[in-house]
């Protein structure tokens, strides 16, 4: 606090700080469409702790009704059109939590009353406002065009044609001074891109699109040099000077940046110690008998004490007072000029324009990923392998025959499951902020998402087949060898759905793998090929088991009820049907097998979008 206190005193007014916007600025910048007073009035939020460790969890001295913290306590504040509130405090003071509360976007009971033009949070006041969260969650293999466009085809409502918000992308770049890297990509820590500012100006610029009234901004400076922060805050600055209401969270600013604040709110461990006009925040403290630069021999909890009691002495009742008496005319305006909840549609595209550009969205990001060297290198490696290992096999040696039948329903169990665990969890930030924002339905993203992973999920294992069906002398028709491909295709869709459904349901990578890893071996135990006398009391897993079915529908592909193989003793012939190897399995059955696996590939999915549906949702 004592440090906090003292950075402040250090700041001098800088009148000569220009915003750096250009001079032909557009509408989007020049105002906003409907001003929104934020208010916020004695505002509490708690959180149940915890157990501290697994034997307090087990105690039997454990009290029935966990500790709750209080995070923030009794917070009251105001904003204004063409104000822009940065709210200070050390890291644990609870900022960000005020931050996401005010923004709508804070899961859990949040106490007080937070109005918008005397309104609670509603549709029609999400569609109108802006968030950008501390961590510029972008795809970094998109260029910043190509992110700003796609945004804006999401997020702009289809009174705009597609060309207008084409246009209206081209405008934010090049009125956040984007213009010389709008071909370059984001990148991120793996991949050379755009620099720290350029990148939180693209995403601020994410937001700009919809011309938001009310923007919110969780420390846009972190991290960045001095110069490219006093650029960001001109710009933020620029945009409050066209009646915008602007808030955010900001550590450390340094003087150039705190006198261009309007309003400061300090807090401290929850505790509001400060607000008001930033250049009399010194003044504040010096009335209040504090002065940071002679203080280093108090005790710090004490002082801390003292200036919560000030706050509530001097400020609390007075700010009271202030917020209630602004003008409650204005706060009917947003609703009286017609922008209400009914003429905000739900969502402001179709699903199936949704659809489309989260498909070519996805397309452009993955497509490095999905069609590398790697991936075809090792299938085609595996696949010659195969082709070499079981080179022109024939009947004679039926037991290989079937061994390589459950090898391919095993290897291509295994991988579709690993390629689709990680889908979700790598892109459940970006998830959460979009979903967040109303910007698409999730059942248009689940679509788009499943089926802009077929091209590659399907392209490999039929090069696989082919590769390794003919060298491996498997029977020479076109029936047979569309039933194995059929066959196996049929299995990795059903394998990836089990992958979706994992990641979605632990979102956790290395939890999901281990998970899968224990399920997909305990299917291939299971499958019929290892153990064929499996005990009754755990017999059960192979109606649940992929490989099984999988096994089942491949064996069926090669071999008819009718069919034989040389067997002993020398020149006679056996029935397929009776090898040991394939007893137990049977050739009968498909379609018992086709109907499992059809059941499997639809609830899979299924778990997997119920799980999905927990993230992102915001009250309204």
């Amino acid at each position: 606090m004592e440090q906090e206190m003292a950075d402040l005193e250090a700041q001098t007014v800088d009148t000569n700080v220009i915003p750096i916007m250009s001079a032909d600025a557009t509408a989007i910048f020049k105002k906003a469409n409907r001003p929104v007073i934020l208010k916020f009035e004695d505002v509490v939020y708690k959180i149940k702790l915890n157990p501290e460790s697994l034997l307090s969890s087990l105690s039997l001295h454990k009290k029935k009704n966990p500790k709750e913290k209080l995070i923030l306590k009794n917070v009251t504040g105001m904003v204004k059109p063409g104000e822009m509130l940065a709210m200070l405090g050390p890291s644990g003071s609870g900022k960000t939590t005020l931050l996401t509360a005010l923004g709508g976007r804070l899961n859990g009971r949040v106490d007080g009353s937070i109005t918008y033009n005397g309104h609670p949070f509603s549709n029609a006041m999400k569609r109108n406002t802006g968030f950008v969260t501390q961590d510029d969650v972008l795809y970094p293999h998109l260029t910043v065009t190509e992110t700003l466009v796609f945004t804006a085809l999401l997020r702009l409502p289809n009174t705009f044609t597609k060309e207008d918000k084409r246009m209206h992308a081209q405008a934010v770049i090049a009125q956040l001074g984007l213009t010389s890297c709008k071909d370059s990509i984001i990148g991120d820590s793996l991949v050379r891109g755009v620099s720290g500012g350029e990148r939180k100006r693209v995403s601020i610029g994410q937001e700009m699109l919809i011309n938001p009234s009310l923007l919110f901004l969780d420390e846009p400076t972190s991290g960045l040099d001095s110069t490219t922060a006093q650029r960001i805050v001109s710009t933020l600055w620029e945009l409050a000077n066209g009646g915008r209401t602007v808030v955010m969270t900001i550590h450390q600013p340094s003087s150039r940046l705190f006198y261009m604040f309007h309003k400061v709110l300090l807090l401290s461990e929850g505790n509001p110690l400060y607000f008001g006009e930033g250049a009399r925040v010194m003044e504040y403290f010096s009335n209040v008998g504090y002065s940071p630069s002679d203080n280093s021999g108090e005790d710090q909890t004490k002082v801390k004490k003292d200036l919560v009691s000030a706050y509530k002495f001097h400020t609390e009742d007075r700010l009271k007072a202030e917020i209630n008496a602004v003008d409650e005319n204005f706060k009917g305006s947003y609703l009286k000029e017609g922008h209400n909840d009914k003429q905000f549609a739900r969502w402001p595209t179709t699903w199936r324009e949704q659809f489309s550009v989260l498909l070519k969205r996805g397309i452009k990001e993955r497509k490095h990923d999905s069609f590398s060297g790697l991936k075809i290198g090792q299938v085609l490696v595996v696949a010659l392998i195969c082709g070499l290992l079981w080179w022109q096999s024939d009947d004679a040696n039926l037991q290989d025959k079937i061994g390589l039948l459950f090898f391919c329903s095993g290897f291509w169990g295994f991988y579709p499951l690993f390629q689709a665990i990680f889908t979700f969890p790598q892109e459940r930030v970006m998830l959460e902020k979009e979903r967040s924002s109303g910007m698409y339905r999730l059942s248009s993203y689940f679509m788009s998402r499943t089926v802009g992973d077929l091209p590659l999920e399907l392209a490999l294992p039929t090069a696989f087949v082919i590769i390794t069906y003919w060298m491996a002398g498997l029977k020479p028709n076109a029936g047979n060898f569309l039933s194995t491909l059929f066959a196996l295709l049929y299995s990795v869709l059903v394998s990836q759905g089990l992958g979706l459904a994992l990641g979605a349901v632990v979102m956790d990578q290395k939890s999901a793998t281990i998970l899968g890893s224990v399920i997909m071996l305990l299917f291939l135990l299971a499958g019929g090929f290892y153990v064929q006398h499996v005990p009754p009391f755990i017999g059960w897993i192979k109606h649940v088991s992929v490989s099984y079915y999988t096994y089942k529908l491949l064996l069926r592909s090669q071999y008819g009820l009718g069919d034989t193989y040389p067997c002993e003793p020398s020149g006679s012939v056996c029935l397929v049907r009776d090898f040991p190897g394939i007893k137990k399995v049977g050739l009968n059955g498909q379609g018992v097998a086709v109907f499992a696996l059809a059941v499997m590939l639809v609830g899979y999915r299924l778990i997997a979008y119920m799980a999905l549906s927990r993230i992102g949702v915001t009250k309204k």
